[in-house]
Order: structure tokens, then C-alpha cells, then sequence
């Protein structure tokens, strides 16, 4: 049996495939379209699916009816979506059910996790109706509706700044450090509370804002969120009672709030993907209900070969800089050592170099990759620490010895390796240690800014050839 899963027609399309109960491939529609968060499925990614096998049921994300009622109440174009008829384009003619949105965030977690019983929280911008859900395995227990939503609270405020929503919140989030959160504290925490529907935007306050200002308006912003997220914890282990959380939705993305879920949680879970995007993997299993085990983010395109550990080695010492696409893309917002651009951590200047050529804001943090069993001599964690998806941000005991990967309140996100996760990126890791004394290295996306990750051999030739990186 071949299902697949497909989220489109709003923002970051994808599909899964699964044959029986395993995960066989799975990628963004950027990923082959080149534009970035590309709401529409491409030929080429369906013809990649394709080539495993014609699909003999296709279980799209969310309900169009109830997402068309919500459109219309907003005011909104383009209200109705039949996904029957937008897969015929692409000449998918298999059988199409479809389900809800907040249940195929919730099962693209729930039933990927590592543990038994726990609670799930959901939280993104909107769905159909939902913005917010709570789950006691697999019954949900309380939501929230349409207009109220975190989500678009914060996209709103990323709007506000100049940056774009449903893209760059991740840009708001990085800098927030950089702010005061108490100038504009007791305003947008009032715009937040007021129930004033913000899925249009809050332009409106104060048009005066100036491009400094926004660094205040973002650390404000960021608190805010990390209340009302409190909050959210603390409501779910009231209500749930478990020991243990999953974390969906496109705010699981928050790396800096999700420091707080251990106040709260023994355990918690996030989907490497846990935006829309993974949503096409939850559209099965919410509707298989099975566990479905997930060994590890590496499901897109296939580039051919054997890592280059020696080559990135000897080009690391020569330039201190090389970027990696091998093996099989990342599924998610995050290069996690297959489409990679490594550095070596030790510098300001390399930070410098790289945010060039990535042509990123230069207040931008970078990220460390090291060997899980390293992470607590250099990081503020404990032994058993593991952020193998970068969902964590935690302080860097030494940050002025690696500049590169600490952020202004010194702190870092996280990526650790194990050797049965990646094996060449932990075996590249290893030799840089013996050669350099250097733990880690830093890692970003082997992209430049508002364009989609590399995919493809040749795509990772033409990076090459633009901007003068070595790509292996």
C-alpha cells in the first residue's frame, strides 16, 4: 500500500510518501520549485514521488469546507480549494480523503514519538477554525478559535517590523536579543489580549516606528509569546496530567521559548517538521492512526556518494568554510548535515564571512553542530542532552572561544550528533576535534537568504559557482 500526504494551497507545500508503515520519502515543494515556501506542489516533486510507486490513496491536510467557512468570515479571496480537482493538475487520480487541520499537526507528533503516554500541544497561526489544541493521548481536550491565536500574534509583529510572516519569524526571534522588552510591553501586550482579529496585520500601531526601534518592538514581542506559552504548558499539564509532551504546530519552531517545557515536562517530542509542511506526514497517520517510527529527518532528494569527510576536512583547514550536499535531503526547516555550509566556530570573522555570503543581517545567529557526548563540556547541559533537530537553545560555557555560534545573550541552538544518526557528519566532527582541538563546527543552511535550501547535485554547483564556496 502507497499512501501519500500533501499540504498545499496556503504556504510551504509538501508531500510524504509511505509504503505500508514506513516513511520512504518526504520534501518541501521549494526544495524542486526554487521559491521560497512555495504554496503549490511542482512536477518535478511529484515526479520524484512518483518514481516510488503511483500512490493508491492521497490524504490531504486539512478540511476544505470548514477552511472556506473561516476564509469567507475573514473576508478573505480565493475561498475554495477542491483538492480532487488541484492533484488533478498533476495528474493524481488516486481516491482523496481529508481530515483536519490541528489533527495532522497532532498525529505528525504523536504518533512519531519516543514515548507512551503524554499530552500534545498544538499551536500555529490557523488552521481551519483551531489555533491552539490540547491533546490527552489521543483525545483533545480543550482548543481555542479563530481570531484568537498566538501564532498570528506573533506573525503579525513580524509584519509589523518589516519582515514577512508565515517566513521570517525566525528572524524576530533572533532579534529579540538584542531589544529591550519592557519599552513597548504594556501596548502589544494589550494588542495581544484585546481579541482584535490580527490575521490583518497591526501596521495600524504606531506608524512612527522607526528600523531601531524594532529590536525593542521584537524582545517585546518574545516575552509575550513566551507568557502566553507558559500558560499553554502550564493549562496542558493541568488538564492532561502526563509526564510527557509533543510539541506541533509552527510555533514548535520557537527554540527559545522551548527552553521553558522541562518547568513543566519530563520528556517532550517535536517533529523535525512540525509546521505545515510535516503536516503532509500527519494527513496519514491521522488517518491510519498507527505508530509509525521515525529514524530520522534525511527522507528528501538523493544526492549520490559517500560523505566527504576528508575532502570537507582538508577544505576546512584551507578556508574555513565548505558547504555539503550529499546523501538525502532534510525534511524541515533545518540543514542538519546533508545540505549544510560548515565552518569553523572559532572566529568573529568567520561569522562575518558567512553572513556575506548568505547576504543574512549580520545581528543573525549561527548555529554548532558537536558529537552529543561533548555537548555538556561546552554547553550549559547535562550528559544525557540531545537536540539532534536544533529545537533548543541552551548557554555556551565558553562563548568567547567560539563567537561564530553564540548569540548576543550568549546563548547557542543546538545540533548534536550521534554516530547511528549521521555518520559521516559525526565522523567529519571527530577528525576536526583531533586536528584542531575544536569540538564543533558551525552550522547553517546551504542557502542564501529567501531562497529554498539546495537540493540537487547541480543546484549545489551552481552555489559554487555564485558565491565561491566549496561544495561537496
Amino acid at each position: 500500500m502507497i499512501r501519500w500526504g500533501i499540504s498545499a494551497g496556503t504556504h510551504d507545500a509538501a508531500i510524504t510518501v509511505m509504503r505500508d508503515n514506513g516513511i520512504v520519502f518526504a520534501s518541501h515543494s521549494e526544495r524542486f520549485s526554487g521559491v521560497k515556501n512555495d504554496a503549490h506542489l511542482n512536477d518535478a516533486l511529484v515526479a520524484e514521488a512518483l518514481a516510488i510507486g503511483k500512490p493508491d490513496e492521497v490524504h490531504w491536510y486539512e478540511n476544505p469546507i470548514l477552511k472556506a467557512t473561516r476564509k469567507i468570515y475573514a473576508g478573505q479571496d480565493n475561498v475554495w480549494l477542491s483538492p480532487k480537482k488541484y492533484l488533478a493538475q498533476y495528474n493524481i487520480d488516486a481516491p482523496v480523503t481529508w481530515g483536519y487541520h490541528h489533527d495532522s499537526h497532532f498525529a505528525a507528533g504523536y504518533y512519531t514519538r519516543p514515548f507512551d503516554d503524554c499530552a500534545t500541544l498544538v499551536i500555529d497561526a490557523i488552521g481551519e477554525w483551531t489555533t491552539t489544541s490540547i491533546w490527552k493521548n489521543e483525545r483533545k481536550v480543550w482548543s481555542a478559535q479563530y481570531p484568537a491565536s498566538l501564532g498570528l500574534f506573533y506573525s503579525a509583529f513580524t509584519s509589523r517590523i518589516g519582515l514577512q510572516p508565515n517566513c521570517d519569524e525566525y528572524i524576530l526571534m533572533g532579534m529579540s536579543a538584542y531589544g529591550n522588552p519592557h519599552r513597548f510591553y504594556n501596548e502589544i501586550k494589550d494588542i495581544c489580549m484585546s481579541g482584535v482579529n490580527l490575521h490583518r496585520g497591526v501596521n495600524w500601531w504606531r506608524p512612527e516606528l522607526t528600523e531601531a526601534d524594532y529590536f525593542d518592538v521584537a524582545a517585546t514581542v518574545q516575552k509575550i509569546y513566551e507568557l502566553y506559552f507558559s500558560s499553554l504548558l502550564d493549562k496542558t499539564k493541568e488538564l492532561t496530567k502526563a509526564n510527557n509532551l509533543v510539541l506541533m504546530g509552527g510555533c514548535a519552531l520557537n527554540c527559545l521559548a522551548n527552553r521553558l517545557i522541562p518547568d513543566y515536562f519530563r520528556e517532550h517530542w517535536i517533529m523535525p517538521n512540525p509546521g505545515d509542511a510535516g503536516s503532509s506526514l500527519g494527513a496519514i497517520l491521522a488517518h491510519t492512526k498507527t505508530r509509525c517510527h521515525f529514524y530520522g529527518p534525511y527522507l528528501g532528494h538523493h544526492i549520490e556518494g559517500e560523505y566527504p569527510v576528508d575532502a570537507a576536512l582538508k577544505e576546512l583547514h584551507r578556508a574555513g568554510i565548505v558547504g555539503i550536499a550529499n546523501g538525502k535531503a532534510e525534511f524541515g526547516p533545518r540543514a542538519l548535515g546533508n545540505r549544510s555550509l560548515l565552518a569553523d566556530p572559532r572566529g568573529q570573522k568567520m561569522k562575518d564571512a558567512v553572513n556575506v555570503i548568505k547576504q543574512r543581517q549580520e545581528f543573525r545567529p549561527f548555529a554548532p553542530v558537536i558529537r552529543k557526548k561533548d555537548a555538556h563540556e561546552y554547553f550549559d547541559v547535562d550528559p544525557t542532552f540531545q537536540s539532534p533537530y536544533m529545537q533548543h537553545v541552551v548557554k555556551c560555557k565558553t562563548p568567547g572561544e567560539y563567537p561564530a555560534i553564540v548569540h548576543k545573550d550568549g546563548t547557542s541552538r543546538v545540533q548534536t550528533v550521534t554516530r547511528s544518526m549521521n555518520v559521516g557528519l559525526y565522523d567529519l566532527l571527530t577528525k576536526w576535534k583531533e586536528d584542531t582541538g575544536c569540538p564543533m563546527l558551525l552550522n547553517t543552511s546551504l542557502n542564501i537568504k529567501d531562497m529554498p535550501i539546495v537540493n540537487t547535485k547541480e543546484d549545489g554547483q551552481d552555489f559554487e559557482e555564485k558565491y565561491n564556496v566549496t561544495v561537496l
